[in-house]
């Protein structure tokens, strides 16, 4: 079944469903389980634990158990229960999606907001996490695969990604990028997530124009398989793609993605879009959010 056929049933509620296939009532919703059932299900994330990437300003995952079961057995009749308490970072995990009041460009937050009179000791008063559209819960995702368009098994430490180089592999793959898309970039960088030294160095990524190209294609959402989604070379970096998508379009950024089941399977497809599934949770005015995303291919 191609994407564009079996994309509908996934985005649109029930009654468009019914609309596209020509189906009403129980019908449609059988047509929308057996669309959801028949799809491969390509995990997006790596596990977060105490031993996770995390930069060096951001406060580090840790977690405990507050409650064991061996102290509490015998609390509630046959019963016993463990519960943890965890502290962790909002902006960077396994993956984590940036929100848009993360980022501030000259004391303006997206949409000119005075990015200091919008944030409180407990969180931002304006575009926390918690204002993610749960429209957006489900979306078109297109992935470019810049590390297999360049034929190489990962991009080079401190590699940029410029917008040649998107319009390139986007071309080389026949995928169309379209307003509102999320666009996941694969730089290889992903299978070095459990090496800290490596994932942590200079890191290849889009770059300042890489940014803007992805800006003026109107897209919803921008991610990517390294720490920080943009390039980090041997001269340090001021953050542009940050800069440029966040604070200047309101687009949001998603880091440490784990791309590479979903690049070979795409490969194997010769198509490279797909059903994106990524909800952030509703933390009020939290700069960001752990994710549990995944991908739906036909």
């Amino acid at each position: 079944m191609s994407i564009r056929r079996w994309w509908a049933p996934l985005s649109c509620t029930l009654a468009l469903v019914a609309a596209t296939i020509g189906v009403s009532g129980a019908r449609a919703d059988d047509a929308l389980l057996n669309a959801l059932k028949s799809a491969k299900v390509i995990e997006l994330n790596f596990v977060w634990d105490q031993r996770a990437p995390v930069l060096s300003f951001n406060p580090p995952f840790l977690a405990s158990l507050i409650n064991t079961h061996k102290q509490t057995a015998g609390w509630i009749p046959q019963l016993s229960f463990a519960a943890d308490m965890m502290y962790f970072s909002g902006q960077h995990g396994a993956p984590t999606i940036d929100a848009i009041g993360h980022i501030g460009h000259d004391g303006k937050l997206f949409g000119g907001l005075p990015a200091a009179d919008n944030e409180a000791p407990n969180g931002l008063l304006a575009l926390g996490i918690e204002t993610y559209p749960k429209e957006r819960f489900i979306n078109r995702g297109v992935l470019l695969d810049v590390a297999r368009h360049k034929k190489v098994d990962a991009l080079a430490p401190g590699e940029e990604i410029s917008a040649a180089d998107l319009e390139a592999t986007a071309k080389a793959q026949g995928v169309e990028v379209r307003p509102g898309d999320s666009v996941l970039i694969r730089t290889g960088y992903g299978k070095f997530f459990g090496d800290k030294a490596k994932y942590m160095g200079l890191r290849p990524g889009p770059g300042e124009g890489a940014a803007k190209w992805l800006a003026e294609k109107k897209i919803f959402l921008a991610g990517d398989d390294q720490l920080t989604f943009e390039v980090y070379p041997e001269k340090g970096t001021i953050f542009p793609a940050h800069r440029i998508l966040i604070a200047d379009s309101g687009i949001y950024i998603v880091e440490n993605m784990n791309l590479e089941e979903l690049a070979e399977a795409l490969a194997a497809r010769k198509q490279y879009d797909f059903a994106l599934v990524l909800n952030p949770l509703r933390l009020r005015g939290m700069t960001g959010s752990p994710l549990n995303a995944f991908a739906l291919v036909p």
